[in-house]
């Protein structure tokens, strides 16, 4: 299984987990040239922005570790055009979750990083 397929299975996952405790998906994959956010949604009146990491095994680290610095900025200004180009201001409620998948275990981390100006699309 290739890196992409891989990922994929981790996402369906992660989308599966996400349904059952109550969010309503509204996209996933989204892309601009800065990057991709795995699934955007909508949870307890925010608006979500989830990055999905999976691991099979702890050989290259544990899953809910693999989201560093500049990953957070990255999806931080790729969530700034998705705002744009859907017309949610800057008063919206949102926040940044990570689902870390390692091998069957699943953990939600809500919150799991705040917003950074990336001074991109405003």
């Amino acid at each position: 299984m290739n890196k992409r397929q891989t990922g994929n299975e981790g996402e369906d996952l992660a989308v599966s987990y996400l349904l059952q405790q109550g969010m309503r998906i509204s996209d996933r994959n989204f892309r601009n040239r800065n990057g991709e956010i795995d699934i955007i949604g909508r949870h307890k009146g925010y608006l979500v922005f989830v990055e999905v990491k999976y691991r099979r095994r702890t050989d290259s680290g544990y899953a809910g570790e693999a989201v560093g610095y500049q990953k957070q900025k990255q999806i931080c200004k790729v969530s700034d055009y998705y705002r744009l180009i859907h017309g949610i201001g800057d008063s919206a409620a949102m926040r940044f979750d990570v689902v870390a998948i390692q091998g069957e275990q699943i953990e939600w981390i809500q919150n799991a990083f705040p917003y950074i100006i990336s001074g991109g699309y405003r």
